[in-house]
């Protein structure tokens, strides 16, 4: 299944993924820097119910927010992260395992971690203003 938007679409293109999204756990979020992952995750958590400030957790590797239903949402970064161990000692490993909702960029840093049932979502860039979204499950 592809979705193609513009930057202005990005909200209706986040609410037809919305109930892929709760159906899963753990969605992978793969594109190249610049892709739009961090801004296709806020209009995710936006159009989940997030009142939180939702931003790129890069230097943090992992930020969690709340809905209004008081459920957590998990966004993890992994550009940063090494290595398998470096991402376990960082609770990265508890964070994909933890039945909350996980959002995460740059999962090809730690293949090896992502539970079977991972959702992958493959952003990439037509123009300057629009984005496809390949959801391979």
């Amino acid at each position: 299944m592809e979705l193609i938007f513009s930057l202005e679409e990005i909200h209706q293109a986040a609410k037809k993924l919305r109930p892929l999204a709760e159906a899963c756990k753990v969605i992978a979020f793969h594109g190249e820097m610049g892709a739009g992952k961090t801004t296709f995750i806020y209009a995710l958590c936006k159009e989940m119910g997030v009142r939180d400030v939702v931003s790129s957790p890069t230097f943090s590797l992992i930020n969690h927010y709340q809905t209004e239903k008081g459920q957590t949402i998990y966004h993890l970064d992994l550009y940063r992260v090494g290595n398998q161990h470096e991402a376990i000692q960082a609770g990265i490993e508890d964070c994909l395992y933890s039945d909350n909702l996980c959002l995460v960029e740059w999962p090809g840093k730690i293949p090896g971690l992502f539970p079977d049932h991972t959702l992958h979502l493959t952003i990439s860039i037509i123009d300057t203003n629009t984005r496809k979204l390949k959801i391979n499950m």
